[in-house]
C-alpha cells in the first residue's frame, strides 16, 4: 500500500514508517520531506506526482493538498486548550484518530467518528546506567511554553537533585548555581545515551499530549517521576516510579531515587517492561494497518 504522510512530528513518524508499506513524504514547498532521516520505506515526493492508496493528514491545511480521489485519515496529536473546545474536524464524515485516550475524551469532535491508536516507539534498547545522580527532562522551548510544560517547577526539583534539560531552546535555561542546566538539542541516538546516564526521568508537564520522550525514557529503563496530568496516569504505573499532583510528594520521590541506585534500577526495569507491553512498535503498527486497510477500501 502507498501511504501519503507528512513529516510533522519526527518521533511519531519514525515509528509510523516502520510498517510494511511505501510511505510518500511531501517535500518543499508543501512539506518538510525526510530532513535527512534514514527511513528505508519512505521517499520524498512532489505532491503533483503522488499516486497513493490513503493519506494521513495531521493539520487542517494539509487537507486541501491531498490529490483528489485519495481517501483521508485525520490524525490529531494534541490535547485541546480546554475540555469543551470544538475540534476543527468536528462533524466531518471521515475518521479522526487520537494518539491518547485523554485527547479523545477531551476534544469535542461532534459526530465525527474517532478512535485511538496509542503511541508506539522504536525500542532504543535498555541503555540505562543511572550513573549520574541527576534528573533528566526532555522538552522543547521550555522558556516560551512556561507553566504548560512545568518550567516554573524546575528550580524546585533542582533543589532536591540537580537536573539537566534536553531539547530545542534549552541552552539558555537556568544556571548551574540553581542546579538546572540546559543541555540543548541532540540527535536521537545521542539523546538516548545521555538521558540514560541520569538517575531518573522527570516529567513536570501540566498540559500536553503524552510526550514520546517520556515513553522513550521508559524504554531506556529509566524510573519516572511525573505530574499526574493528561495521559500520564495511564502511561506510568506506580511500580515504575512516582505519579502525583502533589509536588512535595514528587520531590520526596526524586530524593529517594537519587539516594538509592538499586531502587532506581528496579523501578526502571518495571518501567521498561510496561512500556514494551503498552507502547511497543508491533501493536502500534497493527493498529495503523487495520485503519489504513479499512479507509483505503
Amino acid at each position: 500500500m502507498k501511504v501519503l504522510v507528512w513529516h510533522v512530528h519526527g518521533s511519531w513518524t519514525n515509528a509510523f514508517v516502520r510498517g510494511g508499506h511505501e510511505y510518500l513524504v511531501p517535500g518543499p514547498p508543501h512539506g518538510k520531506g525526510l530532513l535527512g532521516r534514514d527511513w528505508p520505506s519512505a521517499r520524498e515526493v512532489d505532491l503533483s506526482e503522488v499516486d497513493a492508496d490513503v493519506a494521513v493528514v495531521q493539520e487542517v491545511d494539509q487537507l486541501a493538498l491531498v490529490p483528489k480521489g485519495i481517501p483521508v485519515i485525520y490524525l490529531e496529536h494534541n490535547t485541546p486548550a480546554k475540555p469543551n473546545l470544538k475540534h476543527p474536524m468536528a462533524d466531518w464524515p471521515g475518521l479522526l484518530v487520537h494518539v491518547t485516550h485523554f485527547n479523545d475524551l477531551m476534544w469535542d469532535c461532534g459526530t465525527t467518528r474517532t478512535t485511538v491508536v496509542e503511541h508506539g516507539v522504536v525500542d532504543p534498547g535498555h541503555l540505562y546506567t543511572g550513573e549520574l545522580p541527576r534528573s533528566a527532562v526532555v522538552v522543547n522551548d521550555p522558556v516560551r511554553r512556561g507553566r504548560v510544560v512545568g518550567t516554573d517547577l524546575l528550580a524546585r526539583f533542582a533543589a532536591v537533585a540537580p537536573l539537566d534539560v534536553f531539547g530545542m531552546g534549552t541552552e539558555g535555561l537556568g544556571t548551574a548555581e540553581l542546579g538546572v542546566r540546559g543541555r540543548g538539542d541532540h540527535p536521537l541516538d545521542v539523546l538516548h545515551r545521555e538521558v540514560a546516564r541520569r538517575r531518573l526521568y522527570l516529567h513536570p508537564v501540566r498540559w500536553t499530549s503524552l510526550g514520546l520522550s517520556l515513553v522513550e525514557a521508559m524504554h531506556l529503563g529509566m524510573p519516572v517521576v511525573a505530574l499526574a496530568c493528561t495521559e500520564v496516569v495511564r502511561a506510568v504505573p506506580p511500580e515504575a516510579g512516582a505519579v502525583s499532583t502533589d509536588v512535595a510528594e514528587l520531590e520526596r520521590a526524586v530524593a529517594e531515587l537519587v539516594s538509592d541506585p538499586a531502587l532506581a534500577r528496579e523501578k526502571g526495569k518495571q518501567a521498561r517492561e510496561f512500556a514494551l507491553a503498552r507502547y511497543g512498535l508491533d501493536a502500534f503498527l497493527r493498529g495503523w494497518d487495520r485503519l489504513l486497510a479499512e479507509v483505503s477500501r
